[in-house]
């Protein structure tokens, strides 16, 4: 006899996890950061055609405290470091960061003092975005991608020791390779 064949008709069976990583997708609140070119990008996906507020996200949020995303889109330069730090640290918990454009990423094409070689240097990131800049459409994927990883994420964790687990589940997966083998 099957799970299905003992339960009435209009129950839904879950987790406390599960159904916290169901609000907790659905209610994300992006701060306005937008640095460069990637922001008006960004700014695209609220419009009509693109359509961010399916997600529930359409109002960027002007202040900090009342935002849990922040999308670092463009460059970032060394004067504005402890400014995106400090907008970081007044967020409320839990928060996630979404990389947006490959100047946000690596640096990109600007390869000197001035320009933060990667926003990971300042804040813990949870999604790289590619591009320069990077199409609305990816954009969206990019949520839907952090969506599936906030869904996953077990409650009560410390989103650094989420990560250090999954690292470790990472490598203890993946087969080392023995280069001396591959040289002969």
């Amino acid at each position: 006899m099957g799970l299905e064949e003992k339960l009435p008709s209009g129950f839904l069976l879950t987790t406390v996890e599960g159904l916290a990583g169901y609000f907790r997708k659905g209610s994300l609140w992006p701060a306005t950061f937008g640095l460069a070119c990637c922001a008006i990008e960004m700014m695209s996906t609220t419009s009509g055609r693109f359509d961010l507020a399916r997600f529930g996200m359409e109002a960027f949020r002007a202040s900090p405290r009342q935002a849990d995303l922040m999308i670092v889109a463009g460059r970032v330069s060394q004067k504005m470091a402890p400014v995106l730090r400090q907008v970081y640290d007044q967020m409320a918990e839990p928060k996630w960061v979404l990389s947006m454009g490959v100047c946000a990423s690596s640096g990109g094409m600007f390869n000197n003092y001035a320009i933060v070689q990667g926003v990971d240097h300042i804040v813990p990131v949870d999604i790289y975005l590619p591009g320069c800049p990077p199409r609305p459409e990816m954009l969206l994927n990019a949520i839907i991608e952090l969506h599936k990883k906030i869904q996953d994420m077990p409650l009560g964790v410390n989103r650094e020791e989420a990560r250090a687990a999954a690292e470790r589940a990472a490598l203890a997966s993946t087969p080392l390779i023995d280069i001396k083998g591959l040289l002969r």
